[in-house]
């Protein structure tokens, strides 16, 4: 005969076993927390935020301008294959142009940008003589401190000795997820933008 101590109990248990399944088996696959360790994207998130990170999104689409995306880093980053956060600004097919004092273009575009810490006070592609095509399987990324921040403006400019070794773009392969919240500290638990 049961009693109510062993019906908890035995709920306890298999609730245990849930837990454990849950993080054994989808934390690797679908959510992972992140560490935020620099200003680079300054003000969205801080300088410690730990955030929870979707693992799964990118099963179902492509990573867009505008989504906060944890990568692996290509090897023109510095230091090169560490787990990086940013903002995607440009997604194949994209032209994209950065003016100094001015902001990212997109197509030929000014693109409205509220939360950047301040205007780029450089050109992109360096010379500023031009547009730079995003070509298919990669996204160029920024951080929103632009100023402060080792991303795609910082990993080369417009230079035809390019070899895939030092390009501005990361392969859509080697992104991790997307940000979706901002856990801790408690006072900064928000949605991700």
């Amino acid at each position: 005969m049961h009693t109510a101590r062993s019906y908890v109990l035995e709920f306890l248990d298999s609730a245990l076993i849930a837990l454990l399944l849950v993080f054994c088996v989808l934390r690797p696959f679908v959510i992972q927390a992140f560490f935020i360790p620099s200003g680079s994207m300054l003000p969205t998130l801080q300088i410690n935020d730990r955030i929870l990170v979707n693992k799964f999104v990118y099963h179902f689409r492509d990573p867009h301008p505008g989504d906060i995306v944890v990568f692996r880093a290509p090897p023109a980053a510095s230091p090169p294959e560490q787990d990086f956060i940013k903002r995607v600004v440009g997604a194949p097919g994209d032209r994209l142009q950065v003016r100094r004092f001015e902001g990212l273009y997109r197509n030929g575009e000014l693109v409205h940008e509220p939360y950047i810490m301040e205007k780029p006070a450089y050109n992109w592609p360096d010379d500023g003589a031009g547009e730079l095509a995003v070509p298919e399987g990669s996204i160029v990324v920024f951080g929103d401190n632009r100023n402060n921040s080792n991303d795609s403006h910082a990993w080369r400019g417009m230079d035809p000795n390019w070899t895939t070794q030092n390009r501005p773009f990361v392969p859509e392969s080697n992104v991790l997820g997307k940000a979706m919240v901002i856990f801790w500290p408690p006072h900064r638990i928000r949605v991700v933008h």
